[in-house]
């Protein structure tokens, strides 16, 4: 699809959009409020009625506002509805807009008459772009935290420690429209009861400054907030807990909340020696980098209980290889100073030290007939620290002025000593060999601070924004190494080589952004853009390899064919014209970017080079969005954007620890440049209940950076002189064209009376098509995956709580060239978890989970059970509970991992927990107080 196909598209679009949505149609808005305290209800269902029959609804929001819109003219009967407050019907005659003023709710005393509401609530509603559910639909037992109560509503998933809202990554909770614990989405649904839970309601979050200036561009995040219930929110609650096991194993750790109107103090901490983890992977020095483009996960080593309920599934949180003791404290805070300013802020602490034994069997193809297959076995012991702290502050001076402030610090020291042992072989002939000892430290921080000033003008629509970013960031790496090379040489015998070296590298990164926007109303419903970008990185790395020098004892020989110092700076200017229009039942925004590119890149040593390229790139976008009516909205976003190499692809320095798997950087890298077509649907059947969510997204990169793999099939002089042994191998980047990467995904809820169950159904189809070099060969790997879900969740009472759930992940991959490399695998995760209670003191836990494997190398094509079970006692009034668990009690617990790549496929097998038992005591505290008045 080429920019004229998407411009005359857009025109032809631009000239049809006035001529829909011609029906006259009316809005009616109000506010609730709680009569006992006068407060604003955060959350109470509205729904607009005809002759019994619910047509449309809504919700209020945090000031207890309400607005359903585009309503014929017509007679409705109005019902206001909140759990344990009455709810309240009025006739309304609409025939214009309509603001009916306050609607006042009453306590309810009557228990089974709030039964009857609970009955008739709305499970899920489109609010438009928010899709609002309502927890009071999902039941769960009184000890289930967020994620417990979201894993059983439509479209929210959690794979492998990662949140995801209909279909996307979820980058960040907020609770009542507060950040909580910055962007980890994880700490909310680990910490919050699901008691205190009203609404979830899933969202595309622009920008600061895009949502003040009104213009979507489609660069959002997926954004997840809780809204907590009115007499839920004012007190002190949380829980403490401490357990000991066999093989002592150990827990201890809680959380307290403090909320007080405005006020939200979070205090939680942790320490263990099962895998309980409350931070998420980007906490951990190399924890987001992978060596392929689609990893295809199993099971996994289990975090601690795997979900059961209690104390022992609270932080389970990432997937990470090997068995870790944490210890981690952490403070969430947010407040209303005054009238005029709101601050929020976090401070989070963690360290984690890890025990990790890794087998990895990786299959090469050289050529399109020879197979080289690499085996690498790795025993690490890792120790990790992590700081960071975030604050935003955000003050209206006045109507017309207001800023914010949002600055983030992180501070991170990592040190690991690995012992690997890696085999290179072709039709089981040994090529080479390598058994290396490595002792890595790490040290880095990150400071950002942006500043978002904005003003508006007197005249509705005249605004001005300025948004200024600056990021700094640091790392340093001293890493020591001793590797014991075999090599097969042409005589048929093989030769060692011993390798002593140390590698100092520096990593510094300066980057300045700023960005002035300006919006002017055309008509009443037309508005324009006009925004100037300009932006400035500029990145130092530095890296020195130093050889053992025996005649003094230390590492002071420097290799310079493996030390390296390379200055880039990148300078970016962009200017933007973008036009909004709307419209009463739709959208739509359209512009272009001119943007002027520089890259300019000074390597001083071993020798000066030059490197410097420049760029123009005309970026268009657009975004339309269309309401068929209150429950049904149609999205669509065409987007472009460049990606810049960074300056470690960028430097031309080879790195060799792993010796026979070398890689290095290409300073004549070019910038990326992608188009991606976007959209998503929504709908919600207001008679059955019904929840349906469509998304779709496909983007195409031309010059993508991917990857050129040289294996050696004799002795090869490199370059710059090195010696590339036979079976041994080096990877550069390098741009090529025809990157595609694709993403679908359905879902549909629906709840089953006669189950007394609410069931999920979610589809999921994938594919990627990524270019690579393998010794010069052009190689298109071609991935296809489809994965499907149901689940089923119990409805019927916190006394009798399960979910279960199956999920399939069918996975094609196809080459173009290496045909020989093309496979076909299969991942099936079953799972039942049940929480019941046949007293009002015992609860009795089982969580078991099946995971299936097929087609992957004959060693991981494996079955397994995971079956987690517990029994516990409450006493104290239900607030305090001692539990015996076990943990893996058939002992059979795994973890595999498919790693699929342009040049290789691997599988991968990690240590993890196995079986325990624990006996845990946990003290649970609700003292809730009635909402202050303001």
């Amino acid at each position: 699809m080429n920019l004229k196909t998407i411009f005359s598209f857009a025109i032809g679009l631009f000239l049809f959009l006035p001529y829909l949505g011609s029906a006259q149609t009316f809005d009616l808005s109000g506010k609730v409020f709680e009569k006992e305290n006068l407060q604003p209800i955060i959350g109470a269902s509205i729904a607009v009625k005809k002759d019994g029959k619910i047509l449309a609804g809504s919700a209020s929001d945090e000031k207890g506002f309400f607005q359903v819109k585009r309503l014929p003219a017509d007679t409705y009967q109005i019902s206001f509805s909140y759990v344990g407050l009455k709810t309240k019907t009025q006739q309304v005659i609409v025939g214009s807009d309509r603001y009916m003023g306050a609607v006042v709710l009453e306590k309810n005393t009557n228990a089974l008459e709030e039964l009857k509401i609970e009955a008739t609530q709305i499970r899920v509603e489109q609010k438009g772009d928010t899709t609002s559910i309502n927890a009071a639909a999902y039941k769960v037992n009184q000890d289930a935290t967020a994620e417990d109560l979201v894993k059983k509503m439509p479209g929210i998933t959690i794979e492998n420690g990662t949140v995801k809202a209909q279909g996307e990554d979820v980058k960040k909770i907020l609770v009542d429209g507060k950040e909580f614990f910055g962007d980890d989405a994880n700490m909310a649904l680990k910490n919050l009861p699901a008691e205190i839970i009203d609404k979830v309601q899933i969202f595309n979050r622009a920008s600061d400054q895009a949502q003040f200036t009104g213009f979507n561009d489609g660069n959002t995040d997926k954004t997840m907030n809780i809204t907590t219930k009115s007499g839920r929110n004012n007190g002190t609650f949380g829980k403490l807990y401490a357990g000991y096991g066999t093989n002592d194993r150990y827990q201890a750790g809680g959380n307290m909340n403090f909320f007080k109107g405005d006020r939200r103090i979070t205090v939680l901490g942790l320490s263990n020696n099962v895998n309980q983890q409350n931070f998420s992977m980007q906490d951990l020095f190399g924890g987001s980098g992978s060596a392929g483009r689609m990893p295809m996960g199993g099971r996994g080593g289990p975090r601690g209980g795997g979900g059961m309920g209690g104390p022992m599934s609270d932080f389970m949180v990432g997937q990470q290889n090997g068995v870790s003791t944490t210890q981690s404290i952490g403070l969430n805070y947010s407040d209303k100073w005054g009238i005029k300013t709101n601050v929020s802020g976090s401070y989070f602490f963690n360290n984690s030290s890890t025990i990790t034994n890794q087998l990895s069997n990786r299959t090469y193809l050289i050529d399109q007939e020879t197979k080289q297959f690499y085996v690498d076995s790795t025993g690490s012991e890792t120790n990790n620290y992590n700081n960071r702290f975030n604050l935003r502050l955000e003050h209206t001076f006045d109507s017309s002025h207001a800023i914010i402030y949002t600055p983030k610090f992180s501070f991170q020291s990592n040190e690991n000593t690995s012992n690997q042992l890696a085999l290179n072989t072709v039709n089981d002939t040994l090529l080479n060999s390598n058994s290396t000892y490595k002792k890595p430290i790490n040290t880095g921080f990150n400071v950002n601070n942006n500043v978002l000033y904005r003003y508006k003008f007197e005249k509705p629509g005249r605004t001005i924004s300025l948004n200024l970013i600056h990021d700094l960031n640091r790392r340093n790496n001293d890493t020591k190494q001793i590797s014991d090379i075999t090599a097969l040489v042409k005589t048929g015998s093989y030769v060692n080589t011993l390798l002593r070296q140390q590698s100092l590298s520096n990593s510094n990164s300066n980057n300045y952004n700023a960005n002035l926007t300006y919006t002017e109303n055309l008509t009443d419903s037309t508005q324009l853009q006009l925004s100037y970008n300009p932006i400035l990185n500029h990145n130092l790395a530095e890296r020195a390899t130093n050889r053992f020098d025996t005649a003094n004892g230390a590492y002071s020989r420097i290799d310079t064919l493996l030390s390296n110092n390379f200055d880039n700076t990148i300078t970016t200017h962009r200017a933007n014209v973008s036009i909004n229009i709307n419209k009463n039942k739709w959208k739509f925004s359209a512009g272009v970017t001119q943007q002027f590119l520089t890259i300019a890149s000074l390597q001083t040593f071993p020798e000066n080079r030059t490197f410097e390229k420049s760029f123009q790139n005309l970026l268009p976008n657009l975004n339309f969005t269309y309401n068929f009516s209150n429950a049904n909205t149609f999205r669509f976003f065409y987007r472009t954007n460049t990606n810049n190499p960074g300056v470690t692809q960028l430097q031309n320095v080879i790195d060799n620890t792993n010796p026979v798997m070398l890689s290095a950087g290409n300073p004549n890298l070019r910038q990326e440049f992608s188009q991606t077509l976007l959209s998503r649907y929504g709908s919600n059947n207001w008679h059955n209940s019904q929840s349906f969510f469509v998304f779709a997204m496909v983007t195409f990169t031309d010059d993508y950076i991917a990857n050129s793999t040289f294996t050696a099939t004799r002795d090869s002089v490199l370059d710059n002189g090195m010696l590339l042994s036979r079976g041994s191998q080096i990877a550069r980047p390098v741009n090529l064209n025809g990157n595609v990467n694709a993403r679908s995904f359905i879902t549909y809820g629906i709840p089953v009376k006669a189950l007394k169950s609410n069931v999920n159904m979610n589809l999921g189809v994938n594919y990627s098509k990524v270019p690579g070099l393998v010794n010069q060969l052009q190689n298109f790997a071609n991935t296809f995956n489809i994965n499907t879900g149901i689940v089923i969740g119990s409805n019927i009472s916190e006394q009798v709580d399960f979910t279960i759930s199956h999920t399939s992940n069918i996975n094609f991959v196809e080459n173009t060239v290496l045909s020989a490399q093309n496979s076909n695998f299969f991942i099936n995760t079953s799972n039942v978890k049940l929480n019941v209670m046949p007293t009002s003191s015992w609860v009795i836990q089982s969580d078991i989970n099946y995971t299936n494997f097929s087609g992957l190398g004959s060693d991981f094509n494996q079955n397994f059970f995971l079956w987690n079970a517990g029994i516990a006692y409450k006493f104290m009034k239900r607030m305090a509970e001692v539990k015996l668990s076990v943990f893996d009690l058939l002992n059979q617990n795994n973890n595999i991992n498919r790693t699929v790549t342009e040049t290789y496929i691997e599988d991968t097998r990690s240590n993890v927990l196995n079986r325990y038992y624990m006996l845990t005591f946990t003290y649970n505290i609700r003292k809730f107080k009635a909402s202050p008045k303001s």
